[in-house]
């Protein structure tokens, strides 16, 4: 399958679960080029934006995953190429 280059972003809204988030993100270190995150206290919530080259499939059950943890949404963009 052909890999593509993407940018996922995801927030954080439950600080207790933000473990849960970093194990993920652990599993899926494979794919990640690269990773920023922004604890915005103002606000309560952490954002954390992630580069990734990976088959759809990889970074679809990545974000799967992510998407299942109380508290966290996720928004993926994808190349199409």
């Amino acid at each position: 399958m052909e890999k593509r280059i993407g940018v996922v972003g995801i927030v954080i809204e439950n600080f207790d679960n933000t473990y849960k988030v970093n194990a993920i993100l652990h599993d899926y270190s494979n794919i990640i080029v690269g990773r920023m995150g922004i604890p915005y206290r103002d606000r309560g919530i952490f954002i954390i934006s992630l580069i990734v080259d990976g088959t759809t499939d990889e970074i679809s059950s990545m974000t799967g995953k992510l998407g299942k943890v109380e508290g966290v949404n996720v928004k993926t963009a994808l190349s199409k190429i």
